[in-house]
């Protein structure tokens, strides 16, 4: 096996790492290789955030900070970057950073067992916030935090820590020299041909030529769906070719009509740039799995995948979504669209040939007259799966439904657009007349399956329901969801 040293910065030094296996996760590598045993294993398949730690990338003339789920991220993914575990953040003397100082005036452990994850979460949050002057607030610190679970403390006395830390004396980390050793691991990394088990091209070209040459290899894009299969289903694979940093891939680019979003884009940036142009789209984002999650999946890698549970799916085709297929093939470069619901034949298989990449998902902006929700419902409001998705876009004309799509996650193989109930409101008024019949024609178009999660008759009785709730919000009334209900006397 022929496998590509990895680089990347920790405490300052440049750390090297030979013969690392290309299925080898960065908390195996950490643990087991560095002996950096204060980053812990919990439920090792992203949930749980015990296994934490902070990577960050030159952004320009700055240092991009991300929180991540090390028991799913591949080693070979940090390769020229930095990298901080909860062991790197007090001083050579003992001094405590903000984050672990904070964590400790505020009695924010217990068992200890998760602290690490929330000390590094915290770290983030203090790097990307305090740090720039921007004040913590309970909503922020709730939804930077969603991706750690603790047993046994209780969350207020962590997010009053996530509050404290903008009151204890700074820390900055010299960035400026930081950005020096990147840019120099970033000339090491030139010139490598993609002849090694773990392939990370830098250009699109690159990536769809490595493609063709390596049909077999597995591909990942973020590795939060494929680092599962390798940590639970112990799979392992001779060759990956990871799509997170083609550059052309990374970019979201904006037209008139549309939004473009490569495939490499994070999660976090995506639907940052989703909510752009909707807003109403907050909720929903905050809820898809945890932070460390977002900023390590990407929504090419989420769509690729096409679980029938994926959230993004549903909400991708109620807007209309098209994703651009691209391949090289004698010596050219194809690519051909199509709309999102086209891609996925059955369970988690799709229309793409072994040479053919997903490298961009193009969703229409906002236009009068819209009236969009998306709704998830699951057994925990925070970093769960969903039991069901529903997503709803209609256009609305003269107090007629001129046009109505519709994304379903969890009722079928795939995600789906539910045609007959678009049909039933489509050319309709917006009364409730209209929703009570397209109500009962949405709880009888799809045929779930009752598992873990929820039973089938759950899923399809609560389906109408949030139909009931999308008119309902349509109407005025904002006071029947979670989002909107707060605790009394809860800190701001």
């Amino acid at each position: 096996m022929n496998t590509k040293t990895i680089q990347f910065v920790r405490r300052g030094e440049i750390v090297s790492l030979r013969n690392v296996a290309p299925t080898r996760t960065l908390l195996q590598v950490l643990r087991e290789d560095l002996n950096c045993t204060g980053t812990k294993e919990g439920c090792n398949e992203g949930d749980c955030g015990a296994c934490t730690v902070v990577l960050g990338e030159a952004d320009g003339n700055r240092i991009k900070y991300s929180a991540v789920n090390s028991c799913i991220r591949l080693a070979h993914s940090v390769d020229g970057l930095a990298l901080w575990t909860a062991e790197d953040l007090a001083t050579e003397d003992g001094t405590l950073h903000p984050a672990q100082q904070a964590m400790v005036q505020c009695h924010g452990s217990q068992c200890g067992f998760c602290t690490p994850g929330f000390v590094m979460s915290l770290f983030g949050m203090y790097q990307n916030h305090v740090c720039h002057d921007e004040p913590i607030t309970r909503e922020l610190a709730r939804e930077e935090l969603s991706g750690n679970l603790c047993r046994c403390t209780g969350y207020r006395p962590i997010l009053d820590a996530a509050q404290r830390m903008a009151q204890l004396p700074p820390v900055r980390i010299d960035e400026a020299e930081l950005l020096q050793k990147l840019e120099l691991l970033t000339h090491n990394g030139r010139g490598l041909e993609p002849n090694f088990s773990y392939i990370s091209p830098q250009t699109l070209a690159a990536l769809l030529a490595a493609r063709a040459a390596h049909p077999d290899a597995q591909m990942v894009a973020g590795c939060t769906d494929v680092g599962l299969w390798i940590n639970k289903l112990h799979l392992q694979f001779d060759k990956v070719l990871d799509v997170t940093r083609v550059k052309e891939l990374r970019r979201i680019e904006d037209y008139p009509h549309h939004i473009a979003i490569g495939a490499a884009v994070t999660l976090t940036d995506a639907f940052a740039a989703l909510m752009a142009d909707r807003p109403q789209l907050r909720s929903f984002a905050s809820r898809f799995a945890g932070l460390p999650v977002r900023n390590s999946g990407t929504l090419g890698g989420n769509v690729a995948n096409g679980s029938p549970i994926g959230d993004s799916m549903p909400l991708l085709m109620a807007l209309g979504a098209h994703v651009v297929l691209m391949s090289q093939r004698n010596g050219k470069v194809s690519h051909r669209e199509l709309p999102l619901e086209q891609l996925y034949t059955g369970y988690r298989k799709n229309v793409m040939a072994a040479d053919e990449v997903l490298a961009w998902i193009k969703v229409p902006k906002a236009t009068p007259g819209e009236l969009s929700r998306v709704y998830k419902v699951s057994k925990r409001f925070d970093d769960d799966i969903s039991a069901v998705c529903l997503a709803l876009n209609l256009h609305l004309m003269e107090g007629k439904v001129a046009q109505a799509s519709i994304g379903v996650g969890g009722v079928a193989a795939t995600p789906v657009r539910a045609a007959k109930t678009e049909a039933a409101l489509t050319g309709q008024p917006w009364n409730l007349d209209t929703v009570q019949k397209a109500m009962f024609t949405l709880r009888g178009e799809f045929a779930p399956i009752s598992d873990m999660r929820a039973s089938a008759t759950y899923r399809v009785q609560v389906l109408g329901n949030l139909l009931q709730r999308f008119w309902l919000e349509s109407q005025g009334l904002q006071s029947i969801n979670l989002e909107s209900f707060t605790l009394e006397g809860e800190p701001a």
